[in-house]
């Protein structure tokens, strides 16, 4: 299966593209009806198996390998588009991207069958955060792509929470940050 495998990837990583350190990957819940292997390399696989390793911008290239012909490689894809999803460009093609009904499901499956951690989100005084809460900054932030300063005192309503604990999302001066927990306190 391996040499197949070469042959229809090209000797190349079919996520990313990489030419090197190249292994099958066997997608879990697949099914019984699908070609469930795919070839990545050793930075995809990491990556992969170990959330906490995870370099966003190494998954830029999802941009071209969820076009990808093959099953597997599209519903992988789908599937890391689903973890980056607190990554705007990652929301945006997870958008674009259009799967019938049975590579959904295959999506899908790996949601149903791993059981989500409960993580939680708090404030610098340890108060929980909940999306729509409301908070305030207690210390001037510099603002990264900006020419603004979030200041302290600054009061965000109704606030989004992401796949990180130590971040939320809220508007400050019409613009969408994203805000360390650790400079923020809940309002009540």
């Amino acid at each position: 299966m391996t040499t197949e495998l070469l042959k229809r990837c090209e000797h190349k990583c079919e996520l990313c593209g990489a030419a090197s350190e190249l292994a099958a990957f066997s997608l879990p819940h697949s099914g019984d009806n699908h070609e469930n292997e795919l070839m990545i390399c050793h930075t995809c696989n990491e990556q992969i198996m170990s959330p906490e390793k995870m370099d966003t911008n190494h998954w830029r290239c999802l941009n071209d390998s969820m076009w990808s012909p093959v099953s597997a490689v599209q519903v992988m894809a789908a599937r890391m588009l689903k973890r980056l999803n607190a990554e705007g460009w990652a929301q945006d093609l997870a958008e674009m991207l259009y799967l019938d009904d049975n590579l959904q499901a295959w999506v899908d499956a790996e949601a149903n069958n791993v059981e989500e951690e409960t993580v939680v989100t708090v404030d610098s005084n340890g108060a929980v955060l909940e999306a729509g809460d409301n908070i305030v900054i207690i210390k001037d932030l510099n603002v990264k792509g900006t020419s603004f300063v979030a200041k302290r005192g600054t009061a965000v309503r109704n606030i989004a929470l992401t796949n990180n604990p130590e971040h939320i999302e809220g508007r400050v001066n019409g613009t969408r940050i994203v805000i360390l927990t650790c400079f923020v306190k809940k309002s009540q």
